[in-house]
Parts: C-alpha cells; structure tokens; sequence
C-alpha cells in the first residue's frame, strides 16, 4: 500500500543535518507511489528546500514562526503535532538526535502513536514496515512493526545510505501558520562545545582517544590526524573524567552513539561502555600498546604501539597520499 511520509528536518547554522536527509532516504523507502512531505521549522532559505527536492520531497512544509528558530521542548511541540494534524501522514520519522529523543517521546504520548527509536534499518514485509534496532548497549537487535496506527521512528545517523533524485526536482512549497503559546523556556545563548569543523554524530571519519592519550596535550596529535582525514574527534568517558577534554566528545553508553565508516580508537582500553557507543562503526581501527586490550577484540584492524609513534607517522602518509 502506498504511504504518505512526513519528515521532520533540522537545521543547524543553516544547513540541513545530514541525518535528516537520512530519514528523506527512509521515506522514499516505504512510500511507494505515495508522498513525501518535508516539514522546515523556522527561517529557511531556497537551498534548502532545493536539498529537500533533491532528496525525494514532494511537499514542504514551512514553519516560519519566529518562536521555533531555536529548538524549545514546548514550541517544537506544539508546532509538530499541529502539522502531524495537517498533513495526516501514515508514517513519521525524525532523526534520533538530541532534538529528536526530547520531541518524539512528547509527540507520541500526547497523539496516542506507538514509537519504534533509534532505528538503523528498515525493510517491507508485504504491508508491513520492519524496523531494526540495537538492544542491550548494541549486542544484539531486534526487528519490530506497528501494528496500528501512524508508523512513528527515529533514525540513528549514519545508518540509512543517502539516495538523490534528479537535480531538477521541484517540491510543491507549502507556508503553514502554526499558533504557539506558553513557552516556558527561553533560550538567551547558545554555547556549543564542539571537537572541531564536523559533526561527531554524523562524522565519516572519528579518531578517539582514551586514558593512554595522557593528557589534554595528548589530543593535539589525534586532532592533526582527524584534520588531514576530513573527520571529528571523540574520546573515552576515561578521558573526559580525566580532565583531557570536554564531555561533549565523549562516545560511549553514557555519552554519544556513533556510526562512521572509519573508527580509529587510540589509547582506548575497549570498557564494554565504550564499545556500546561505537561498535556498529563500518571499520574500527585500534591503537594500543597492550596487546591484551578489549578493543582488538571488535577491531577490524589492530596496531599494538605506542600512539605517540604510530599516530605521526599515519598522518605524514596520509598527508602524501592527499597531495598526490
């Protein structure tokens, strides 16, 4: 059966997340000869909706209240559940992100939907969508369906491979008015804390540290190589409770769950708290000088040494290989 699809996008410093482009790829999945509608919180530019266009949306939807220019609980609330009751979709999905995670929860208990999170496939059996997620710290997964109702999940980045449709692609433009009241937080400052130019969440690329990087000195070698790589830095709980950087970086059980295709785990012992944030990693690449370690037990590729001698000597080679 044919699906209308709503997806809910975000938008950080003006650019669309990629994970939202993501769930636009999800959608095409599922919708057969039905719609894809795209919903735009706040102020947005053409580009973006030509990125929408690109990406398989036939409708979008903008939400250009001033109130939703920065992400509030209450406001994004009140705004999604308004075009939830718009567009009437058979199936919703978000990215399971920070925004994600706090809005969907809300959504889905005030409208009555079952939710299906941080999903990292999803398949038709006949009628029916299947959704797959990782349970118990990413040991093992689970395949669940809705059975009634609107079909509701988030999406884990860098998960669901990217599918463009022609460039030419035009989506119909929607202005929709939402009413917004009673905003009980007010944001007076956003201070991002971030290891760098890209994303950690939807970074290709992440060279981590652990206590064996030794200090906060210790980063600057593991920073030279996420540059030359195009990729973000990551680290250890160990290391952000040692002080060596800012909990912002941290992947892991208690801190972000990541998904690059190249992984390069330096000075990382592989605590079971760690791997549960970066074990679906496509390549895990580990640097240890304990040839006993955890870590080399889910990599695809060990070097036992000394990070401090391994890490230059990557970075000069994939430095030449750049070049050349």
């Amino acid at each position: 059966m044919d699906k209308k699809v709503l997806v809910l996008t975000e938008i950080r410093d003006g650019n669309l997340r990629n994970v939202s482009l993501e769930a636009l790829s999800a959608a095409k999945r599922v919708a057969g000869n039905g719609e894809i509608v795209a919903a735009v919180f706040g102020i947005s530019g053409d580009e973006v909706v030509a990125t929408l266009s690109r990406h398989g949306a036939q409708k979008v939807y903008i939400v250009a209240n001033e109130k939703l220019q920065q992400y509030t609980t209450d406001g994004y609330f009140q705004a999604f559940c308004q075009v939830i009751k718009e567009v009437n979709p058979d199936v919703i999905f978000l990215g399971h992100t920070a925004v994600g995670k706090d809005l969907a929860p809300r959504v889905a208990a005030r409208l009555g939907l079952g939710l299906i999170s941080d999903i990292t496939d999803l398949s038709l059996e006949g009628e029916d969508i299947i959704f797959t997620r990782p349970i118990y710290a990413g040991k093992a997964f689970q395949k669940k369906k809705i059975v009634d109702g609107k079909m509701f999940a988030t999406i884990r980045p860098n998960n669901i491979a990217l599918e463009e449709t022609s460039a030419s692609s035009t989506a119909e433009v929607i202005s929709f008015s939402v009413e917004i009241t009673d905003i009980r937080t007010t944001i007076k400052e956003v201070v991002r804390k971030t290891s760098g130019g890209v994303d950690l969440s939807e970074a290709k690329i992440i060279v981590s540290g652990g206590r064996g990087v030794k200090s906060a000195e210790g980063f600057t070698i593991l920073k030279e190589l996420a540059d030359v790589l195009g990729g973000a830095i990551g680290a250890s709980r160990g290391a952000c409770d040692a002080g060596y950087c800012d909990y912002s970086m941290q992947i892991g059980q208690t801190g972000k769950v990541v998904t690059p295709d190249l992984y390069i785990a330096c000075g990382i012992s592989g605590a079971i708290q760690h791997l549960a944030g970066m074990s679906n990693s496509k390549i895990i690449v580990a640097i240890n000088k304990d040839p006993e370690a955890s870590i080399f037990n889910v990599a695809d590729y060990g070097i036992v040494g000394d990070l401090f001698e391994v890490l230059p000597k990557l970075t000069e080679k994939f430095k030449n290989l750049v070049i050349t």
